[in-house]
């Protein structure tokens, strides 16, 4: 299994911001849309950073409300780790071990064509062990 099977069953939009929008812009984003992370794009719609609600609760922990009015380009992560849609489930699982985040921005030929989340692999390892399980009954009954 690869990205492009997790997009196909989860869809490929991604909400993108731009870099200069405050944080609290993005946080109340994140909370409208029920998502836990940004793609933030510059003018030409190359991705420029990215940002997750931890990043947002890691600058109001340390400044106080007061940390909301700063620009998103100030706090979000500049060198994103992406990958493709022909990565592998088990490729993805360890690059986000590693790296110790939760989204992954999909890029195919400088294009952003879809984010997947740690949630999106979960759900995808169960309904693969859950398959096999389904399989592997089958199999057993057809040999009894």
């Amino acid at each position: 299994m690869n990205v492009a099977s997790i997009l196909s069953e989860k869809g490929s939009d991604v909400f993108t911001m731009r870099p200069d929008a405050s944080l609290a812009t993005a946080a109340s984003e994140l909370s409208t849309r029920r998502i836990g992370a940004v793609v933030l794009v510059d003018e030409a719609g190359r991705i420029a950073g990215i940002l997750s609600e931890r990043d947002i609760v890691r600058v109001v922990g340390s400044r106080g409300e007061a940390g909301l009015s700063e620009r998103v380009a100030d706090v979000m992560t500049k060198n994103v780790s992406t990958c493709s849609e022909s990565t592998s489930i088990d490729e993805l699982m360890s690059l986000m071990t590693r790296g110790r985040f939760r989204h992954v921005p999909v890029v195919e030929a400088g294009r952003l064509v879809g984010l997947v989340s740690i949630g999106d692999v979960v759900k995808r390892r169960i309904a693969e062990a859950v398959q096999e399980a389904e399989h592997m009954r089958s199999y057993i009954a057809e040999a009894g």
